[in-house]
């Protein structure tokens, strides 16, 4: 064609050569170590992909709204429910807050329902809502039978039609039990309750779904996405196998299901994570034979991470927001709920639910990502993480049907457990800022304080408990939280100890150390005086004593330390509490350790251990 003829004054680079450069520009460093990245999902990423890692994916030849639906369930858009998850301490104010988010742009309302008892209540909570111009979802109910009930009776006093009404319960059989250490009754009679909704809603909810698996639960306790994406699909198959088992067909099982997922900040990876979960979905469900097509869809609700929040510069909270939105959008979630930037630390207002809603407002009609259908397709790299994240998923599915199937798999706590190994080590990477919690864990506001803004708990529910658990609860919490305590406590202990930096020589080193020392102190809320330089050890010790320091970082290069280490440490010991070298010159660690260094901070410090000890040295107790 024409048109190509561009492309023939630029021959095709085979991956030979393309890997020939590579290597050559490696210099006979490790091609794995340095370009492969080993994802803590258990799969590696190469650095580059081309066509023909297209090749062997099978699921690249359906179309959109085309089985496993990989590529979407709308064939001429990307659609999505704006949805907007209200808390409230009354009926009152969360009815306040529904209508404001309605009138901004919300379609979509989750509503809590634990203090809903009767029809006037329920009343309350609807007023001026009109149920068939937005979707209802109930996220929480002490009863969700009864929930319906009420919900039904409201529609139809305020002269609805049920069948236009559309929306969800959020009855997560195992999700409770993991929540709660305990079904809420009795596993057959949770099930039972399950045939009640599904059959009440039949008749008079044709278009709510009263089913939920909640994968976001996996999230936010620190699981790898994998295992939030293989656990889901056990779990969902364990529904199906045991409410069928119940004589429901699986069509009503199928239609009336929803997955929760939270997204996170691995972008990429993220979106793949909702692709996969549609094929393979899609392909479970085969095995069902059921009588339609439509029931090998899934409805996908995506909620914004918890477990990556942050108490400290928890504006940054908008940018995480931010790309987790982009996520789920782009991989075609059916319905997104942004999360207020500052839920980690406070009830959230109207200005932390706007920002969530503006977020997906300015997705959807200035960046248009509503009119094209799977945006990420033909991407080499997302295609290949696709495929990556669905297999590795499938073969976590396979060894909980091994274990017996997922309500098995928690009696026994094989899924708890697993999660548990992977959120040790997220844990770690944090302590030792191999993830960076921007704000808490590096680059921290050194003058920021936000005691005074805490306003709650925030891991509570209204309606999460373990008493006496005879399953395993999971344990939900957010990434930062460790090094918020450390300097929590520092801002309420009334007393921050001083880091005083004595900068000494080669002034590209005495100042990349300096900075590592800053952050790596600041973290835990302690006073930094940063300096421009001295001339001598003499003239350092000088000016640390006379700023009363607490600890005294030397700040220089590794040949340098050997002209200030001795006699830094002589005129400070016995003076300040302690005395730091930032860097760890190996051969002379010992060495200078006899003449007074406590410790050594570097980048392969365990930032969170070493800063606990030094607490303990200040008498500062950690909540």
């Amino acid at each position: 064609m024409e048109d190509n003829k561009l492309f023939s004054e630029f021959p095709p680079v085979s991956t030979e050569k393309w890997e020939e450069v590579i290597n050559k520009d490696l210099k006979g460093a490790d091609y794995e170590k340095k370009l492969v990245w080993k994802t803590i999902e258990g799969f590696k990423v190469k650095p580059y992909y081309r066509a023909e890692d297209l090749d062997n994916l099978e699921y690249l030849d359906s179309n959109p709204d085309q089985a496993p639906f990989t590529r979407g369930k709308h064939a001429d858009n990307n659609v999505w429910d704006i949805r907007q998850d209200i808390k409230a301490d009354t009926l009152e104010a969360a009815n306040a807050l529904a209508l404001e988010a309605l009138e901004r742009g919300a379609n979509s309302l989750g509503l809590c329902a634990c203090k809903v008892e009767n029809i006037d209540q329920m009343k309350v909570l609807l007023k001026g809502i009109h149920p068939e111009a937005c979707k209802i979802n109930f996220t929480c109910s002490k009863n969700y039978l009864h929930t319906l009930q009420l919900f039904l009776e409201a529609v139809k006093e305020g002269g609805y039609d049920p069948a236009k009404v559309y929306g969800s319960c959020n009855y997560d059989i195992y999700g409770h039990a993991l929540l709660h250490g305990n079904y809420r009754s009795s596993q057959e009679n949770d099930y039972n309750e399950a045939v009640e909704l599904i059959n009440f809603a039949k008749e008079n909810l044709p278009n709510f779904r009263v089913l939920s698996v909640n994968g976001r639960h996996f999230h936010n306790a620190g699981s790898s996405i994998v295992q939030e994406l293989g656990f889901t699909i056990a779990a969902a198959n364990d529904l199906l196998a045991h409410l069928t088992d119940c004589g429901l067909p699986v069509e009503d099982i199928a239609k009336n299901l929803v997955f929760n997922f939270a997204t996170g900040s691995n972008y990429f990876m993220e979106i793949a994570k909702i692709r996969a979960a549609r094929m393979l979905w899609s392909k479970i469900m085969e095995q069902y034979h059921p009588q339609c097509e439509c029931c090998l869809k899934v409805f996908i609700n995506a909620t914004s991470s918890l477990w990556n929040k942050s108490i400290f510069d928890p504006y940054v909270n908008m940018l995480r927001t931010t790309t987790e939105t982009m996520s789920a959008a782009i991989a075609g979630a059916d319905s997104i709920t942004t999360n207020p930037f500052d839920i980690a630390f406070k009830e959230s207002d109207s200005f932390g639910y706007r920002i969530g809603r503006n977020q997906q407002l300015l997705l959807k009609e200035e960046s248009y990502m509503d009119k094209i259908v799977d945006p990420a397709a033909g991407s080499y790299y997302i295609e290949n993480l696709t495929d990556s994240i669905a297999q590795y998923a499938w073969q976590l599915f396979l060894a909980v049907e091994e274990q017996g199937g997922f309500a098995v798999a928690i009696a026994n706590g094989y899924v708890q457990t697993e999660i548990e190994k992977t959120a040790q080590q997220r844990d770690m990477d944090i302590a030792t800022r191999k993830t960076t919690i921007l704000g808490t864990n590096q680059y921290p506001n050194l003058l920021e304080k936000m005691g005074d803004k805490i306003t709650k708990d925030s891991n509570c529910s209204c309606c999460c408990h373990c008493d006496n658990p005879a399953i395993k609860p999971l344990s939900l919490y957010r990434g930062a939280e460790a090094f918020e305590k450390l300097r929590l406590a520092t801002e309420r202990s009334g007393s921050r100890p001083k880091v005083f930096l004595l900068t000494y020589g080669n002034l590209a080193m005495r100042k990349a150390r300096s900075g590592f020392a800053t952050n790596f102190f600041g973290v835990a809320g302690y006073e930094i005086i940063d300096n421009p330089g001295f001339k001598s050890a003499e003239e350092g010790v000088e000016a640390a004593l006379k700023a009363n320091a607490d600890i005294v970082v030397l700040c220089s290069s590794d040949d340098e330390y050997a002209e200030i280490t001795q006699q830094a440490c002589q005129g400070l010991k016995g003076k300040v509490k302690s005395i730091v070298l930032a860097g760890f010159p190996k051969d002379m660690v010992d060495t200078y350790k006899e003449y007074g260094i406590d410790e050594f901070i570097h980048v392969k410090t365990n930032v969170l251990e070493c800063l606990t000890k030094f607490q303990k040295t200040f008498g500062i107790g950690i909540a």
